[in-house]
């Protein structure tokens, strides 16, 4: 990573503090990552702690995977809150509840791994590298869930570190680095860049890039947006995503498209970038472009398919409220894959992406509708970029069967995409409504259709 002023300054520090840490030659082990720890929270002099806390985090990038993973087992046994302390400030409160008392349980509830966090933070290169511990972290949870209070320790503080008032909003284009135009191209998830001509026009004058930066990561984006300046909102990814499609120029223009927003790093997940991201684009695109009239969306649905083909005894389409959602389409259905079922016919439509796209497209949309609407993750709505779009006060606009024919939205959504539209004046509204009752903002032609899905689930 390209080493910053202040990066230059700091290692200059760590250079005169290296000389008193008095190391121990051989091959760093876990046991010497440990007492390095110690050490540097018991905090003797500026250049000693900063020449230790960046030799904890060279250390670590230059071991192998287990020591990662055994560092982060250390950090949760030997360095979590002092459980006899803690005790004793607890009583102290319980017995004099002041603000004395109070404060000294605060400090004994905060584990000293914070503390060091904030220490390695200091160091060259030690935001990057927190910020890769806690992608293996994440990893690692997975088998060993009792890992979650670091997580929570490291979640707490990317809290703060990466607030929206130390981000910097920068505008990716042709003449951006060369190293920040491959990571674009490798960070991207949603409608991955296939080639270099790919890249080049996705980064011409009618469309534009954005991404947050970080003054510690000054070459890593930590969040992306495309979009697209178009006529019109679009309900099929030809026109959108075609490297040879014709530029429009900018002034000629009515819609801005959000057509792909990627999390870059692993290690940031769960900090809330993308609202601040589509909230700032926008209003710097309406800026630049008054005759923009409409903000939109063309996104995917990661789950659907996968939801729609269950058949275990929790999958949310059984087969009454399937029946139910394709009383229109049946005989259609029917006829076309030669199955007297509904069901039947319908699920092995779907085996085919022509079939599908030639018979199913009036189905798949009340279906679609019913999956967004209709199945939940606890309280809230199931799929994970409809609940990005509505909680940041977005209206669930169109759904579009046979939009994408690739093969990632086939195997995703059976090629289903989705329009969600940013009005203005009613985000605050569509937000709270969403946040607070779980009202999904709907445009008017879905919100009729959403009848006939609600009747549906209630018969099964």
């Amino acid at each position: 990573m390209r080493q910053t002023w202040w990066d230059k300054v700091i290692n200059s520090v760590a250079d005169r503090g290296r000389e008193l840490l008095n190391l121990n030659a051989s091959e760093p082990s876990i046991v010497q990552l440990r007492q390095m720890c110690r050490d540097l929270l018991r905090g003797s002099g500026e250049a000693r702690g900063t020449a230790l806390a960046r030799e904890v985090v060279r250390t670590l990038e230059g071991m192998e995977s287990k020591v990662w993973d055994d560092f982060l087992e250390m950090l949760n046994v030997a360095f979590g809150p002092d459980p006899v302390a803690l005790g004793k400030a607890v009583e102290a409160y319980r017995q004099d509840p002041g603000a004395d008392t109070l404060l000294r349980l605060r400090r004994e509830v905060e584990p000293p791994r914070q503390e060091l966090f904030r220490r390695l933070n200091l160091a060259p290169g030690g935001t990057y590298m927190l910020v890769r511990l806690r992608a293996r972290l994440l990893k690692a949870m997975v088998k060993k869930p009792d890992l979650k209070m670091v997580d929570a320790d490291l979640k707490h503080l990317f809290a703060s570190w990466f607030n929206r008032g130390f981000l910097e909003l920068k505008h990716i284009s042709w003449n951006s680095s060369a190293l920040i135009l491959e990571k674009l191209a490798n960070y991207e998830s949603v409608q991955p860049i296939r080639s270099l001509q790919d890249l080049r026009r996705r980064l011409e004058r009618d469309r534009r890039c954005y991404a947050f930066f970080h003054p510690a990561l000054p070459d890593e984006p930590l969040i992306f947006v495309e979009v697209a300046l178009m006529e019109g909102i679009p309900a099929e990814a030809t026109g959108l995503l075609n490297p040879k499609g014709p530029i429009l120029a900018p002034e000629a223009a009515d819609s801005a498209i959000f057509y792909s927003i990627n999390n870059c790093q692993d290690g940031l997940r769960g900090i809330s970038f993308g609202n601040f991201l589509i909230k700032q684009v926008t209003a710097e695109l309406g800026q630049q472009l008054p005759n923009l009239k409409h903000f939109a969306t063309f996104s995917p649905m990661p789950g659907f398919a996968e939801t729609l083909m269950r058949t275990d005894a929790e999958a949310p389409f059984t087969e009454a409220r399937l029946k139910v959602l394709l009383a229109e389409e049946a005989a259609g259905i029917c006829q076309a894959s030669g199955e007297k079922d509904v069901v039947k016919g319908f699920r092995q439509l779907l085996k085919d992406p022509d079939q599908t796209w030639k018979h199913l497209s009036g189905a798949l949309e009340l279906v679609a509708l019913a999956y967004l609407a209709m199945v939940k993750r606890g309280k809230s709505v199931f799929d994970p970029v409809a609940f990005f779009h509505l909680a940041n006060g977005a209206c669930l606009d169109r759904i579009n069967p046979a939009a994408d024919p690739s093969k990632e939205r086939w195997k995703a959504s059976f090629g289903v995409m989705v329009n969600y539209r940013y009005e203005i004046e009613r985000v605050e509204k569509n937000h709270e409504g969403f946040m607070t009752a779980g009202k999904m903002a709907l445009s008017r032609s879905l919100s009729k259709k959403l009848k006939q899905v609600q009747a549906a689930w209630g018969g099964g």
